[in-house]
């Protein structure tokens, strides 16, 4: 056996010569890189130590490079990590470090060996443990090997304490309980004069802050120390981010630490410690009006910097101070704006959103004109950052700073045009939203909606079709604000139109629906004004016996014969007028049917129906005028216009965002996790073999009522068929059945989400734009606009976010709570338990573990305002002392004349009191299950 391993060993190809090897595969890498897996394979399970570490070596670097999976020698990692020679050592804590994880079945096996190497005399096989253990810890790790971890943090090696120091984080986080343990040692290591540990363990406290800074106030008198003496920039780094936690929580504390802080903006040359203090000042110590000055002098520094990185790190601090210090905006506006042409496309992002937070009511026309003129000329992406970030701010909480509704869906007509658009879903969404929210808008809507319609070079592009879908449902929703509804008519019905994709073309055709009933109806309203006028003139010659009533109805006619005339002066030259309102609607339905034909061969179903709506309007239209042009079949012509009309006359109204979660759940639906079992259900279901298909001759024949009912007679029989199909299905299958009493009404009458992009060109004039941008971002006063601000619907809880729910606890929390137990409450204990102690000498120890665990989960509850508790501490301290004393005096004047048995008792409970006015010392009222160190009086006084 000796000499085979021997032999495997002098014939075994090393790691580089798989290396060498795979770089001269110039092709056909797979098939060496399986080559050599086999080979590996073969290797790993020999019994010499030095063949089994370098096949895993291998693998491991194969794994890395390649991704080849390696949990199949989880168990040979295992034989690797335990061999004696460091070297193989090395490759099997490196290969664990690798691929284990919480899932490895092998990891019970290796609590031992990490024991063994963590308590080992070698200080390298003692940092491979502790690397290994920062990676794969898990909670048994963790909870195992917390003693040696609590060992290891006092070693007189620096190079081991500081990996134990950061092995903590992980340990902390897999199992809060090693707060217990190791908590007071980590802490006792802040100070240490080892510049190593100490960077180790405030970077650990850094972390640790970030997610509860609360739990960690009773320490700020040690990380003050550390700001004040410490010339270690990356230590102040940390020290400083986790003041800029704690400051907000003790408003003393802010006053301690700002002249320390100010002082290391003065002196300090490093750029990053500068804006570590800058960005503490503008964040925790805004209060402070001359530590603000400072940092935006020293803000300005990185302004003009030629580095992108630091000028975007100033823009950044600026963005910081706007909400409490727009002064600061004001001073560097002219870097602001230049920074939105710079190249960096970091630093253009950050000065867009200072601009946006610098947008007020009566400056958000001028600086959007500004963002625009921008945009044309910036990159596309930039160019998209700009036009979302104009809609975001423009949409927020219902348009509350667009005062000027018609300024601004003119400004959405022009964002479309702009090349490089690429926010049609967000315009379609606002285009329509408007339209259903201000009533006063809706004639400006029509207006855009049918600039962007008539244009046909807009059909053939694919990212525009979300726009021209919502200016087409605006366009036929309120056609009535339209002057030139035939031209409104014929840009819907346009022939280009086919190049719209079918959901898109299926809103034009309903639109034009409206928009012809609309036109059908201007008509015949039109012939009744002028008989009915007509009649009224040739009336007043006979008789003088007219009453003020008729004469004003006789005017309101002439009104609406003033209106309704601009339907026939509009028309267009495809449409010209006939002299007649027979002539022009035969000539309408002319065009519509037309227009429409080839729709009727379409093979999408919703394109298919909604064509089919309007045809066969067009046919009953055409059922009543006779060839002899009658004007008596008017009135049939105008009740079904009017009952057509009345279907269309209720305004669609904004919906709330909440409204699904408030449709209740229906008694008795009950839902599993997944459907994975329908298609079983259906499988028993078979519908019978017929063929649905979309002739051409349903538009060619005429539609009449025999035509209809051979129709419905023909379809009737496989409707039948699946209605019975169903009825038995549902019996079987209830569970997946609504309640038969509920009908469906939902719509879909908007196309799916499309993405944008415009080619129009659009001219720039930017003479005047450095002046504009200056005058746009001075602050003013909110003043009064000339015209007012149109009502805007609003939702009483629609438009509001849902309310999140409480989440359970979560490890953070639990980490949290531990560690606030040891700093404040861990050997403080409530009266209750004072005074129901055992009698038993080994009690002591007990009820602190008890207390323990009491004060980790009434912690947060007992913690109270910090300053109120600095202000009642020496009080609360006084009436604890008194209070125990006289507790004292009665209980052994009652206890005199009691039995034997009970002087041990009383021994005990007078022990008890003497323990419970030492804690008061250091707890401020023994009341409260949590002492009073959460606040640091000897510091801040």
């Amino acid at each position: 056996m000796a000499g085979s391993s021997l032999m495997e060993t002098l014939f075994q190809r090393t790691l580089d010569d798989l290396i060498k090897a795979l770089r001269l595969q110039l092709l056909g890498e797979s098939a060496f890189i399986s080559k050599a897996m086999d080979e590996i394979r073969r290797e790993i399970k020999s019994t010499d130590p030095q063949t089994k570490s370098t096949a895993l070596q291998k693998l491991s670097y194969l794994s890395s490079l390649h991704g080849i999976d390696m949990n199949w020698a989880a168990f040979h990692v295992v034989e690797v990590m335990s061999a004696s020679r460091f070297a193989q050592k090395k490759i099997g804590y490196l290969a664990a470090s690798q691929s284990f994880h919480e899932a490895t079945p092998v990891l019970l096996l290796i609590t031992n060996q990490l024991r063994k190497d963590l308590t080992s005399t070698n200080e390298f096989e003692v940092s491979l443990a502790l690397d290994c253990l920062s990676r794969i810890a898990t909670i048994d790790l963790a909870r195992d090997l917390t003693p040696e971890i609590f060992t290891l943090l006092s070693s007189t090696k620096p190079f081991v304490r500081k990996k134990a120091i950061s092995v903590v984080l992980r340990v902390f986080g897999k199992f809060p309980d090693a707060v217990r343990v190791c908590f007071k040692r980590l802490v006792e290591n802040l100070d240490s004069s080892d510049p190593r540990i100490l960077s180790a363990v405030v970077g650990v406290f850094c972390e640790l802050t970030s997610q509860d800074p609360r739990s960690y106030l009773p320490l700020a008198p040690e990380f003050y120390r550390i700001l004040a003496d410490s010339k270690n920039n990356w230590v102040l780094i940390k020290v400083l981010k986790i003041f800029k936690n704690l400051a907000p929580l003790e408003p003393r504390l802010a006053r301690k630490i700002v002249e320390p802080i100010t002082e290391h903006m003065r002196r300090t040359d490093a750029k990053s410690l500068m804006f570590e203090c800058i960005r503490t000042v503008v964040t925790s110590l805004s209060d402070f009006e001359s530590a603000v000055k400072l940092a935006v002098e020293r803000t300005r520094e990185f302004l003009v910097d030629d580095d992108p990185n630091l000028k975007y790190l100033g823009l950044h601090a600026l963005s910081i101070l706007v909400p409490k210090h727009s002064w600061a905006v004001l001073e560097n506006k002219e870097v602001v704006i230049k920074s939105l042409s710079d190249v960096d496309p970091n630093v253009k992002l950050e000065s867009l959103r200072l601009v946006m937070a610098m947008v007020y009511d009566n400056n958000v026309a001028e600086i959007c004109r500004v963002l625009v003129n921008i945009a044309i000329k910036s990159d596309p992406e930039f160019c998209n950052e700009i036009l979302g970030s104009i809609l975001a701010t423009c949409g927020e909480n219902v348009y509350e700073i667009v005062i000027d509704f018609d300024w601004y869906v003119s400004l959405l007509g022009e964002m479309s045009r702009i090349p490089h658009c690429q926010k049609g879903e967000e315009i379609e969404t606002q285009l329509i939203d408007i339209g259903m929210r201000v009533k006063d808008a809706r004639p400006t809507l029509v207006m855009v909606g049918r600039d962007l319609l008539i244009d046909p070079a807009l059909l053939g592009n694919p990212f525009m079709h979300r726009i021209l879908s919502a200016a087409a449902w605006v366009s036929g929703e309120y056609v009535q604000f339209s002057g030139k509804p035939f031209e409104l008519l014929e840009a819907l019905l346009q022939p280009r139109c086919n190049l719209l994709p079918p959901s898109v073309r299926a809103v034009y055709v309903q639109s034009a629906f409206k928009v012809s009933v609309f036109c059908l109806n201007s008509y015949v309203q039109e012939q009744y004004v002028e008989s009915s006028l007509y009649v009224d003139t040739s009336t007043e010659n006979d008789s003088e016996s007219i009453s003020t009533r008729d004469c004003q109805d006789a005017s309101n006619l002439r009104e609406q014969v003033e209106t309704l005339s601009r339907v026939q002066t509009c028309t267009s030259a495809s449409l010209e007028d006939n002299g007649s309102s027979i002539g022009s609607i035969v000539e309408l339905l002319d065009f519509i049917q037309f227009s429409l034909g080839p729709l009727t061969w379409s093979h999408d179903v919703e394109l298919l129906e909604r064509s089919r709506h309007l045809l066969n309007f067009i046919e009953l239209i055409r059922q009543q005028i006779p060839d002899g042009s009658s004007e008596m079949e008017l009135a049939e012509i105008s009740k079904i216009v009017e009952l057509v009309l009345d279907a269309f006359s209720d305004d669609f109204g904004p919906i709330s965002v909440n409204a699904q979660e408030r449709v209740t759940i229906p008694e008795g639906l009950i839902f599993k996790e997944n459907l994975d079992d329908l298609e079983m259900l259906c499988s028993d279901t078979q519908l019978p073999e017929s063929s649905f298909s979309f002739g051409s001759s349903l538009y060619e024949e005429r539609v009449n009522s025999s035509i209809l009912s051979q129709r419905s007679q023909q379809e009737s029989e496989p409707s039948n068929a699946t209605t019975s199909l169903l009825s038995e299905h549902r019996k079987r299958h209830g569970l997946y059945y609504l309640p038969s009493d509920k009908t469906d009404d939902a719509s879909n009458d908007y196309p799916p989400a499309n993405e944008l992009k415009l080619q129009d060109h659009l001219d720039d004039d930017a003479a005047h734009l450095v002046k504009l941008t200056e005058r746009s971002l001075a602050l003013k006063r909110k003043s009064t606009s000339a015209k007012p601000r149109p009502v805007v619907v609003r939702l009483d809880e629609g438009d509001e976010l849902p309310v999140t729910r409480k989440k359970p606890q979560s490890k953070d929390e639990q980490l949290s709570d531990a560690v606030r137990n040891v700093l404040v409450g861990s050997d403080v204990m409530p009266i209750s338990s004072q005074t129901n102690q055992s009698s038993k000498p080994s009690s002591r120890r007990k009820g602190k573990e008890k207390q323990n665990a009491d004060n980790l989960s009434e912690s947060k509850e007992n913690l109270g305002d910090v300053e109120e508790q600095s202000n009642t501490v020496d009080t609360s301290s006084r009436r604890t002392h008194r209070r125990h004393g006289k507790e004292g005096k009665q209980s052994s004047h009652e206890k005199r004349s009691e039995k034997k048995d009970q002087v041990h008792k009383k021994g005990k409970r007078m022990s008890s009191q003497q323990h419970s006015r030492h804690k008061a010392k250091q707890s401020g009222d023994a009341s409260l299950p949590v002492a009073s160190q959460t606040v640091i009086p000897d510091f801040l006084l």
